[in-house]
């Protein structure tokens, strides 16, 4: 009789078990979900005006045209931004050095619009040539890529001397074009080792160019990439001897 009971203790324990495993029934309310609420972001506005499209309301604004009060010279980091601001426009100051924003970045989305000279002077490199660096290190290469020759991970849109855009989706030169970048900082042991690499998303001009691309390291004119420990780093802006423009400038931090 004891053996009998235990057998139907174990037969009940099975059922039970059984019973918890098998999911209730499903109904279309059982895969929302309400909680959490995502906050609201009031997004940035077309104007018809030389400014482009306003900043979105959690935006760190870099550059509205003022001006650049958020930026100093890349050369030691302190001084005064040297480049030219007249009609909401910051260009380049050729031969006057790269410039770079006060505040330092890690994750973040940057929107930023450009333009190189109407004027075609020179030729592949040498057109509207100009840079961002994320982080101060890893350049998103500009440059009049419209009917001008030049080495494919050196156009526009690249990551400069690793990876070509997908497409090259330049304006010509003297419009105006917008480069929109997710970025995701890396991360690196306490040995100095890159355990996650950066990573980039870039759509130029409204078209997909750099689709989540890994970025490999440094970005030299010279040589090969190459893996230097750093934390969190500044926005910059290349110098290249060419009169390229910029404006609209405004970053999300992630």
């Amino acid at each position: 009789m004891k053996r009998i009971s235990l057998l139907v203790v174990g037969l009940l324990a099975a059922a039970a078990a059984h019973a918890q495993l098998q999911p209730a029934k499903q109904t279309p309310e059982s895969s929302e979900q309400w909680f959490p609420v995502p906050r609201i972001v009031t997004p940035g506005k077309g104007l018809a005006t030389v400014s482009g499209f306003t900043a979105p309301s959690d935006a760190i604004v870099l550059f509205d045209g003022k001006n650049l009060d958020s930026w100093v010279s890349a050369k030691d980091g302190n001084g005064a931004a040297p480049w030219k601001v007249a009609d909401g426009i910051l260009t380049v100051l050729p031969k006057s050095g790269d410039i770079q924003t006060k505040q330092a970045f890690g994750d973040y989305q940057l929107h930023i619009e450009w333009r190189t000279p109407a004027k075609v002077e020179g030729s592949s490199q040498g057109r509207g040539n100009s840079g961002i660096f994320m982080q101060g290190i890893y350049e998103l290469q500009v440059l009049d890529s419209y009917n001008n020759v030049t080495y494919s991970n050196g156009q526009a849109g690249s990551i400069y001397k690793q990876t070509m855009p997908l497409v090259n989706a330049s304006n010509g030169p003297g419009e105006w074009q917008t480069y929109d970048v997710v970025y995701t900082a890396p991360h690196f042991n306490k040995d100095g080792q890159m355990i996650i690499p950066p990573y980039i998303t870039v759509i130029h001009n409204g078209v997909l160019i750099q689709n989540h691309t890994m970025i490999q390291g440094t970005t030299p004119y010279v040589g090969q990439p190459e893996i230097n420990p750093h934390g969190r780093g500044p926005i910059k802006l290349q110098d290249h001897n060419n009169t390229t423009s910029f404006r609209n400038i405004w970053i999300r931090e992630l």
